[in-house]
C-alpha cells in the first residue's frame, strides 16, 4: 500500500535519484523536479501531492518563491533542503511557511525520519474530506473538488469557503467574515468580501448557488 505521494524539487540529479530510491523503498510514490518552474508545474498538475521536499537554491525559480506560490493555495507539508547553513536562513524558511528545514549535507536516515514525522503529524493517511453537497474539501491539502474535479482557490478564497461551509445555515455578516478571515486589524473595505464571494461562486460553477446572499444581512451557505 502506498503511504503517500511526495514531490522532490532539487537540481542535484544524483541527490534527487538517491532520495527517490530511499523514499520508494519506504513505500512512498515520488515525483521529481529539476528546477523551481518544473516543481510548480508538477505540484499544481498533480492535485494529490502529500508532501514536498524543496531545495532552496534552484534554477529558474528558487525554493523561496516556490514555497510562497504553494502556500498561496495549500497547507501541504513542505521540508526545505539547503546548503545555506546560517540560522537566519532557517528562520526565514520556517517563518515563510515551511514545516521543517534540513541543512546539507544530511544523513538519509534523518531525512526519512523527518518525512515520516510529517506524515504522522498531519495524519495524512486518515484525513477525511469535508463534504458539502457536491463539494469535497481536503482540509489538509487545502484543495477543493466540485463533482470530483479539482477547483483552484487562493488562500483567502479557500478560508472563506471553509468558514461558510462550517457555518452552514447561519447568516454571516461582512464584519464577522472580515474579522475571521482578514483579522481585526484589517484596514480595507468590507466590500472585499463581495469580491471574494463572486470569485468563489464563479469557480464553483453550479455549486456556487450554495452561497446565498441575504440582502441587508450577509451571506449564508445553504444546501437543499
Amino acid at each position: 500500500m502506498m503511504k503517500g505521494k511526495i514531490l522532490i524539487a532539487d537540481d542535484e540529479i544524483v541527490l534527487g535519484d538517491l532520495l527517490q530510491d530511499i523514499l520508494e523503498k519506504e513505500g512512498y510514490y515520488v515525483l521529481k523536479a529539476r528546477d523551481g518552474e518544473e516543481a510548480l508545474e508538477l505540484y499544481f498538475e498533480s492535485e494529490d501531492i502529500d508532501l514536498v521536499i524543496l531545495d532552496v537554491l534552484m534554477p529558474k525559480v528558487d525554493g523561496w518563491k516556490v514555497l510562497e506560490e504553494i502556500r498561496e493555495y495549500s497547507n501541504v507539508p513542505i521540508i526545505m533542503l539547503t546548503a545555506l547553513s546560517e540560522s537566519k536562513d532557517e528562520v526565514e524558511g520556517l517563518t515563510n511557511g515551511a514545516d521543517d528545514y534540513i541543512a546539507k549535507p544530511f544523513s538519509y536516515e534523518v531525512l526519512l525520519a523527518r518525512v515520516n514525522t510529517q506524515f504522522r503529524r498531519n495524519n495524512i493517511e486518515q484525513t477525511e474530506p469535508l463534504i458539502a453537497g457536491n463539494i469535497s474539501i481536503n482540509q489538509l491539502k487545502q484543495k477543493v473538488y466540485v463533482n470530483a474535479k479539482f477547483v483552484r482557490l487562493n488562500n483567502k478564497e479557500y478560508q472563506l469557503l471553509i468558514y461558510l461551509v462550517k457555518n452552514k445555515g447561519i447568516v454571516l455578516n461582512r464584519y464577522q467574515i472580515v474579522t475571521t478571515i482578514w483579522g481585526y486589524d484589517y484596514e480595507g473595505s468590507e466590500r472585499t468580501v463581495d469580491t471574494h464571494i463572486k470569485m468563489i461562486r464563479s469557480k464553483l460553477g453550479e455549486c456556487g448557488d450554495y452561497i446565498k446572499t441575504m440582502r441587508g444581512q450577509g451571506y449564508s451557505f445553504e444546501i437543499y
